[in-house]
């Protein structure tokens, strides 16, 4: 039997490209349609474990997905604007505690996430280095963007622009690191918090610029009647928050006509919940919408793209092992007289074909012991792929 081993083995080493191509192929069959369920079961539990946790989620009218993929994953298009008193009417309802949020801009690929400090409570998170925000123009950063920026407390991020060619638009604002969250494998880990008027400011609905009644900024006054002074285009605005001038930053207009993305509502109850949800049915600016529907309804497309995916991966086995079938009668053919010369020394027919069947085994188990080893690296390693791509 060690012979017949041999033998196999020899020709499988000495005909090393035609053994892993066909090692590679029947692995490659062998291992998708397993990988294939790993990584839609492990992309399930990833988009739906952040869904569980936000119990509903109110924002304007439109495509609810769009809706939980921005206001959960910090992605997708930025959704219609709501305004800040939509925020106030779930807290003035006493059905549930309302966190606004407002993601809009970004500090080269990672969102600015307006919110309030309760949003950090709901989501466990917690100050690694640094401490919490505390004034405007400042802001908290995410473990991921922190490392990647290789910034800390102390240090400080920009607002980019929304476009290079946006000349009617604001200033972009540098706002210091107050603190870096820990590692919470989630997205916040890629995103940077501010204050929900530190992301106005970046809109431009607030401001702060110099003096107009001091001596210096005589060049930027057009007129002045009793206390009312117009200024000019020349005037200068300030692009940092700094204890100097933090009391000359203003606002203009109603601070509860200001927008927001979404509001993430958390009931008391499940009567409060059921009563939130009844307030919001013929709502016809905004809607309600519970986060893991909205991913479940997703889901149902994943896995019917599943099936059809596995069974093309069914139909391409089968062709493989046609093809794998081929290639062994062919091999046979062009062997014949290397096997008539085994048969001259003396080795039998059963000998013979004892070695062929060995090579087969032999591609057989290399290949399943390779599609084994995929298995295995996506079960460990797929979920961190996958937060990897959610997060980029």
């Amino acid at each position: 039997m060690k012979d017949v081993a041999f033998l196999a083995w020899r020709y499988l080493a000495y005909h090393r490209a035609k053994t892993a191509t066909l090692v590679g192929s029947i692995a490659l069959i062998l291992f998708l349609p397993a990988g294939l369920n790993v990584l839609v079961d492990q992309s399930a539990e990833e988009l739906t474990t952040r869904a569980d946790k936000t119990p509903l989620l109110i924002g304007a009218k439109g495509s609810p997905l769009e809706l939980v993929l921005s206001s959960l994953y910090f992605e997708s298009r930025t959704p219609a604007s709501i305004k800040f008193s939509d925020a106030d009417r779930i807290s003035d309802s006493r059905f549930a505690e309302a966190i606004p949020l407002y993601i809009r801009f970004r500090s080269r690929d990672y969102p600015i996430v307006g919110t309030s400090l309760e949003y950090f409570d709901f989501r466990g998170l917690e100050i690694a280095s640094g401490r919490m925000m505390a004034i405007l123009g400042e802001c908290v950063i995410g473990a991921e963007a922190a490392r990647d920026l290789e910034i800390g407390p102390g240090d400080f991020v920009t607002s980019s622009p929304e476009g290079v060619f946006d000349l009617g638009g604001v200033y972009p604002l540098r706002m210091s690191v107050a603190g870096v969250l820990a590692p919470s494998n989630s997205p916040d880990d890629r995103a940077i918090f501010a204050d929900l008027k530190t992301t106005w400011i970046i809109e431009g609905f607030g401001h702060g610029h110099q003096d107009l009644a001091s001596p210096e900024a005589a060049s930027s006054v057009l007129s002045r009647k009793g206390n009312r002074i117009t200024a000019n285009a020349a005037v200068v605005q300030y692009n940092e928050i700094t204890p100097e001038n933090i009391d000359r930053f203003h606002f203009h207009g109603d601070l509860s006509s200001y927008p927001l993305s979404s509001v993430i509502a958390v009931p008391n109850s499940e009567k409060t919940r059921a009563l939130l949800l009844g307030r919001y049915q013929d709502d016809d600016e905004s809607q309600l919408v519970d986060p893991r529907l909205v991913m479940d309804e997703l889901l149902e497309t994943v896995l019917t793209v599943r099936e059809y995916a596995i069974a093309a991966v069914a139909i391409a086995a089968f062709a493989t092992l046609l093809t794998t079938t081929l290639v062994f009668l062919l091999s046979i053919r062009l062997r014949r007289r290397e096997l008539d010369t085994m048969m001259k020394i003396g080795a039998s027919r059963n000998t013979i074909a004892s070695v062929l069947i060995s090579e087969v085994a032999a591609v057989l188990l290399f290949a399943g012991i390779l599609a084994g080893g995929l298995a295995l690296a996506i079960s460990r390693f797929g979920s961190a792929a996958i937060r990897a791509l959610l997060l980029s």
